[in-house]
């Protein structure tokens, strides 16, 4: 008698130690299981980093308003204050370069978050929302701080009768602060919604 020299097959096994997200079927391909994402720690943890590096970034926000925003001419009779441009468009000026900066910035750091975390995530969204806002209140009281005295008829009075000054810089339209929050998320969502990763399509119906 002679013993057959067919193997004998055996269905494969899962490898010890390999990746967990996989597993062998015998009626169907290798599929990914298991891949469900950062964890809500992750998610908070990068939440927290982008809010607090877009809260710094303000800094950076308010500096570039206080130097690029127009700045409004006033003058003193010794008994009033006057605009000395009074058809000047420079009051409304302060509010519109800060929406531009806003707009560049919610741009600016949506992009950045995206290339440091692809997948997105509901932790991300937050975090540019609630960065961006506390960067723009961060912008707007540093401006305020840095910019022109705040009380006009102490500052009229220091520099006398008949001479020119700057009135305090201000953003009468508070809307603004919101600019950059809505850009950036905005944004974000846009890049991830067009580059961002793809989920897997599911396996076809076994006899296909």
């Amino acid at each position: 008698m002679t013993a057959s020299m067919t193997p004998h097959y055996e269905p494969p096994h899962d490898p010890v130690g390999g990746d967990a997200r996989y597993r062998t079927h015998s009626d169907g391909p290798v599929r990914a299981v298991g891949d469900d994402g950062p964890g809500l720690r992750t998610e908070v943890r990068r939440a927290a980093l982008v809010t607090v590096t877009m809260t710094v970034s303000g800094v950076l926000l308010g500096l570039l308003w206080l130097w690029l925003a127009p700045r409004v001419p006033l003058v003193s009779d010794g008994k009033a204050v006057y605009f000395k441009n009074s058809e000047g468009e420079e009051a409304i000026g302060a509010d519109g370069t800060f929406v531009l900066l806003a707009l560049g910035f919610g741009a600016l750091t949506a992009a950045v978050v995206f290339c440091v975390w692809r997948r997105g995530g509901i932790g991300l969204v937050v975090g540019t929302v609630v960065g961006g806002l506390l960067g723009s209140l961060v912008a707007w009281r540093l401006g305020v701080w840095l910019g022109p005295p705040q009380d006009v008829a102490a500052h009229a009075r220091a520099v006398g009768k008949g001479t020119v000054f700057d009135a305090p810089l201000q953003l009468r339209a508070k809307g603004a602060l919101l600019v950059w929050p809505i850009a950036a998320s905005a944004v974000h969502l846009g890049l991830t919604g067009l580059f961002g990763p793809r989920d897997p399509l599911p396996p076809p119906p076994a006899g296909f």
